[in-house]
């Protein structure tokens, strides 16, 4: 017997459990690679009169490299150029962080065209998740 069992679970209930296998693989990351200490967090957010945050654009940078986590913003405030200004505003502060691309992941049912028009192009497409339903990993050259 080799003193351990394995189980499987369906749903993320064991929260001691999910926190080992977080900080485990994050000591093992942190001792391998050491200027993951390097790692900055980016963030641009677009606010209203009252200074709440309505729509923004949260990532990362490291080295060279820049990456888009999240952007969103409401549906009313779409197709009025602020998704561009936000994507233009986090371009920018990564570029003079140092990095000369950005990446990021999109769903068919999300952004690809939007960030196709801001000049990201697809670097890996994995399919098959349903019909019809694709993971895009895009790039953008910060020249």
């Amino acid at each position: 017997m080799n003193g351990y069992k394995i189980t499987l679970h369906n749903a993320p209930d064991d929260a001691i459990a999910l926190k080992r296998v977080d900080d485990g693989i994050g000591d093992y990351n942190d001792a391998a690679e050491p200027r993951l200490a390097e790692v900055r967090h980016l963030s641009c957010f677009a606010r209203d009169a009252s200074g709440h945050a309505i729509a923004g654009a949260v990532g990362r940078t490291w080295g060279k490299n820049a990456e888009l986590q999240q952007i969103w913003l409401p549906e009313s405030l779409r197709n009025q150029a602020l998704g561009r200004e936000l994507l233009s505003a986090f371009e920018a502060a990564a570029k003079e962080r140092g990095c000369n691309q950005i990446y990021l992941e999109t769903w068919t049912f999300q952004a690809r065209g939007f960030y196709e028009k801001c000049g990201y192009r697809v670097a890996l497409e994995i399919s098959d998740f349903a019909p019809g339903l694709s993971k895009f990993s895009m790039l953008k050259a910060l020249i």
